[in-house]
């Protein structure tokens, strides 16, 4: 089904009952789509200085309370064990499953941290007739690690994570200057051009999500992305920490558009 002018409660909604678990692109168009990250108390204040430390990768919408499934500024009855349509969780920074809800898993000592998500400017660069080319194929978006360095905080440490959408040449400027507007979801293309240049070595071959199409005349344009968190993760090592899946996020109550400067 086409979600894309549905409201985020009503998706919300589905997605708890488990009748969506695919990726999230696309959906509910003009509202905002975040990342997330969950970890035991004793490890949050290291990740909330790693995120205040890269806020391009890590721009926060919102931190919960400890112990608290809900959210308070961006989403309303939203439960976030089990809104999202697929989680990974990570033990001593091995990817241990996968899974549709988290209700079991749940700690009272969690914190959540609801990181901005590049999906959220894609509607505008469909408005401006900027091809979105993972929406126009049905996949995930592709997302690859690099060799660019995050600023380490505490136990957490790793480099930065970049999405690919390959966009025509006469067409960059204006894809960065619409999503340059928009900061807390990440911002301006962070590299354009040759990938190897920031450690991609295949193109074809992304670390997450799905190889896109790069037609003719087009140039791979990279922003910073919300996974970042994820091979930080994987670097550092903590005991416990549950993750969205990659392309699988929060869909929440904010526009867009007042996440813009």
């Amino acid at each position: 089904m086409d979600y894309s002018y549905s409201k985020p409660s009503e998706v919300r909604a589905l997605i708890h009952d488990g009748k969506i678990t695919g990726q999230t692109s696309g959906m509910c168009d003009g509202y905002a789509q975040a990342n997330l990250v969950i970890l035991p108390q004793d490890i949050a204040y290291d990740f909330l200085l790693f995120s205040q430390r890269n806020p391009r990768p890590c721009p926060l919408l919102e931190v919960s309370d400890t112990g608290s499934r809900l959210l308070h500024q961006i989403a309303e009855n939203a439960d976030i064990a089990q809104d999202l349509p697929k989680y990974r969780v990570y033990k001593h920074g091995e990817l241990t499953g996968e899974y549709t809800d988290i209700v079991d898993l749940w700690q009272d000592n969690f914190v959540s941290f609801l990181i901005g998500c590049s999906f959220s400017f894609e509607g505008d660069l469909l408005e401006a007739d900027v091809p979105v080319r993972h929406i126009e194929e049905k996949r995930n978006v592709p997302m690859y690690n690099t060799n660019i360095p995050c600023a380490s905080a505490g136990i957490f440490h790793g480099n930065m994570v970049v999405s690919m959408r390959p966009i025509p040449y006469s067409l960059v400027p204006k894809a960065v200057l619409i999503t340059g507007q928009m900061p807390k979801v990440h911002g301006a293309p962070l590299h354009i051009g040759n990938p190897e240049i920031i450690g991609i070595k295949d193109i074809a071959q992304p670390d997450y999500g799905d190889p896109v199409t790069i037609k003719p005349g087009e140039v791979p344009v990279f922003w910073p992305c919300g996974v970042t968190p994820q091979n930080a993760i994987m670097q550092s090592k903590p005991e416990l920490v549950i993750t969205h899946a990659p392309g699988h996020m929060f869909i929440t109550d904010i526009k867009n558009i007042n996440l813009k400067y």
